[in-house]
């Protein structure tokens, strides 16, 4: 018996001698070839890209929100690795009793203070969302100015998930040679390596700059107020399935109609999330 792919073949077509009337030799019998089998395809792995998760909103109560404020200690009080980020705007023409309601409560040297969390009602999420927009707007136009004459390159999560599925087959380093390698792409590197401070181009953002002003400009807006991902009060963790547009659609989708559910009494938490 012998084996072929791990699968055991057996004799096929051997034949029984028959006995002659006179003494004969008897003939020994010819085992025929093992039969091939077509060998089964395997499908190929496609890995999905996931997304870069660096910031979050958690809902806490009130209970949790006041240890919070007192002690800093995310990961004893909520299971995650991280550090508080002051990012929401304060409600201008607030009370001083009513600024100790906020946490990491910071004066800007222009605009409105901000804080990393506190009560809906004192947190001016619409003008967060308004001034997202607006400076989502301008970065648009930039990068259309920037990329003018060229043709709209396959965003940097197609050449990751051809990668994640096909490590040897693949390198990382022909991934993102063949990503450099576009046009429109090296257009936003040109720019970025003439320029110096917030006037540069964020090259993960070129899957939402291609759909458009008005894609890019939403998508900020919303992206403002719930960030990378959203913890419910129930504990539930909302985040996109994976890096492309579309799934970071769905998340904002879903993150800003929970947000929008709210009771104006409800504490949102802003963390920067510490990755081991």
């Amino acid at each position: 018996m012998s084996t072929l792919n791990g699968t055991p073949l057996t004799r096929h077509g051997s034949r029984v001698p028959t006995l002659p009337a006179k003494p004969a030799p008897t003939r020994t019998a010819t085992a025929a070839p093992p039969q091939k089998t077509a060998a089964t395809a395997t499908p190929a792995v496609v890995a999905s890209p996931q997304a870069v998760v660096r910031t979050m909103i958690v809902c806490v109560s009130e209970e949790l929100f006041q240890a919070l404020s007192a002690t800093r200690q995310l990961e004893r009080h909520l299971g995650i690795s991280g550090t508080s980020c002051p990012r929401y705007w304060a409600r201008t023409g607030m009370r001083p009793w009513q600024r100790r309601q906020l946490i990491d409560l910071r004066k800007a040297k222009t605009g409105p203070w901000y804080c990393a969390g506190g009560p809906i009602r004192l947190l001016d999420l619409a003008g967060m969302r308004h001034g997202a927009y607006l400076g989502a707007s301008v970065r648009h136009q930039q990068w259309a100015h920037v990329v003018a004459g060229t043709k709209a390159a396959t965003p940097w999560p197609v050449f990751l998930q051809k990668h994640l599925s096909d490590p040897s087959g693949y390198p990382m380093d022909t991934a993102t040679v063949e990503f450099h390698r576009q046009p429109c792409v090296q257009a936003m590197r040109m720019h970025n390596a003439a320029t110096r401070g917030p006037g540069q181009i964020d090259l993960g953002d070129l899957e939402m700059f291609q759909a458009g002003a008005a894609a890019y400009a939403n998508y900020h807006a919303l992206w403002a107020l719930c960030t990378d991902a959203f913890l419910t009060e129930t504990g539930d963790r909302m985040q996109p399935a994976s890096a492309f547009f579309a799934d970071r659609i769905t998340y904002l989708e879903q993150a800003a109609r929970y947000l929008d559910s709210l009771d104006e009494d409800q504490r949102l938490f802003a963390i920067d999330l510490h990755h081991r």
